[in-house]
């Protein structure tokens, strides 16, 4: 579903993507883990259109969309939902949702849509009318990933899903993350979490300093020395 072959991404002329490559096939969880700092959020930023690379192909369902501006790469079927969640404060969680089906034109598709977010987060059911800034930290991301699945992305990319949240409402969106799986979504995650992460996908990437340095199943990675020691603790 998703090619990215040797990107190459700089601020002002410093490099900090240097030559990835890594693939996402269609109906996985695949995970980026890594420190923060290693480019993890850059490569994302990259594939949504919201920065243009100095080198390498971004190929989405077998066309080639590196010189796409962001709203045509979410006509495509991407969805990226930003670090730091990035809710529209002053609006109500139902007006956050619907501005995410900006793309759909059939009233009933973004009905059926609507329907089934609420299907996968039912807390945002019991807030619809409240003003998002008045949510909770783990409510928040949920209406935030909410957002994202409004346009019916083929892919959703989540961006450090867990920062700032406690432990249990990490493992509620972990679950959430899970539950978009079954319904037929593709999943790229961005997580510093390392062990929550990759106990959920498929397959992982660990990247080092805008490298990838290690791939392979989650669980591959999980009983790595490498990933044990760096980011385990173990």
């Amino acid at each position: 579903m998703l090619d990215i072959r040797d990107l190459k991404v700089a601020y002002d002329e410093v490099p900090v993507i240097h030559g990835v490559s890594f693939k996402v096939n269609e109906g996985e969880i695949v995970s980026i883990v890594g420190s923060n700092g290693s480019g993890k959020t850059t490569i994302l930023k990259t594939i949504a259109g919201l920065i243009k690379p100095m080198e390498g192909r971004i190929f989405f369902m077998g066309e080639d969309i590196t010189a796409l501006p962001p709203f045509e790469v979410v006509r495509r079927g991407i969805s990226y939902v930003p670090e730091g969640r990035r809710v529209f404060s002053k609006l109500s969680v139902k007006e956050n949702l619907l501005l995410g089906a900006y793309p759909i034109k059939e009233e009933e598709k973004v009905k059926e849509l609507f329907e089934s977010v609420l299907e996968i987060f039912p807390r945002l059911k019991e807030r619809l009318n409240q003003k998002a800034e008045t949510l909770s930290g783990g409510e928040q991301q949920m209406l935030a990933i909410g957002r994202g699945l409004m346009s019916d992305p083929k892919l959703i990319m989540i961006d450090e899903m867990s920062l700032g949240l406690m432990p249990k409402l990490v493992e509620r969106v972990m679950e959430a993350v899970l539950e978009i799986k079954r319904k037929g979504k593709t999943i790229l995650l961005v997580e510093q979490m390392v062990e929550e992460a990759l106990n959920i996908s498929d397959r992982g990437y660990v990247l080092q300093t805008g490298r990838i340095v290690l791939s392979g199943t989650g669980k591959e990675l999980l009983e790595s020395d490498m990933v044990k020691k760096a980011y385990l603790g173990l």
